[in-house]
């Protein structure tokens, strides 16, 4: 109970509830609004993805995210020309560039190089007027049986590791690991010391 003789605690603090809430009753209408509108775009870039251009694999940055794989901003100048696509024609062709770009694994480069063949082979480049075919568009075939890819193209799937059971041994159970890592540290210490002395004692034998 409150103490002393004081006004009994009868706060009003509702006043004006409606200028601290935010309503969102557009929701839905917008929600409308942008189907149509992405509709209109695949209707406007047809015969092309309606994801965009294709990007490469690339890691994430710092050493929080380096085992992350994402979309990058384009494919290097290395790996298109690794996988015979000119850096001129790429852009033209879906295929997005980026000329900063350094490739500083081997591993990552053939991934996209991998990728770009992937790509390529399953490629229907249209003419650019109809019926005025040039060299590297396809067959009149394969432009009818051609549709638009909706949703994201070739996504981006990392490989879960697989793991092996064994069964445990006697030695396994009797191998003493902390012991283990301060004798091989005790060795890196003195490893300087020792190769001094075997070379003395090989030029002490040698006189």
């Amino acid at each position: 109970m409150v103490k002393h003789n004081n006004v009994v605690p009868n706060g009003h603090f509702k006043k004006h509830w409606q200028n601290y809430v935010k309503t969102w009753f557009n929701q839905p209408a917008r929600k409308t609004r942008r189907r149509i509108a992405r509709q209109k775009k695949a209707v406007k870039i047809f015969p092309r993805p309606t994801a965009g251009p294709l990007r490469p694999i690339v890691h994430g940055q710092t050493l929080k995210y380096n085992m992350k794989l994402r979309a990058g901003r384009g494919f290097s100048l290395e790996e298109l020309k690794a996988a015979g696509i000119p850096k001129k024609l790429a852009p033209t062709i879906g295929i997005a560039v980026d000329h900063r770009r350094r490739n500083r694994s081997l591993e990552s480069l053939q991934a996209n190089v991998q990728r770009l063949k992937t790509y390529k082979a399953k490629l229907v480049v249209f003419p650019r007027r109809a019926r005025k075919f040039k060299a590297g568009d396809s067959a009149p075939e394969e432009l009818g049986t051609a549709t638009q890819v909706q949703g994201e193209f070739m996504p981006i799937v990392r490989e879960k590791p697989s793991v092996e059971l064994v069964k445990v041994t006697d030695e396994m159970k009797s191998f003493k690991a902390y012991d283990k890592l301060r004798i091989e540290r005790m060795n890196k210490r003195h490893a300087g010391a020792r190769m001094k002395k075997a070379a003395e004692a090989e030029k002490e034998e040698k006189k």
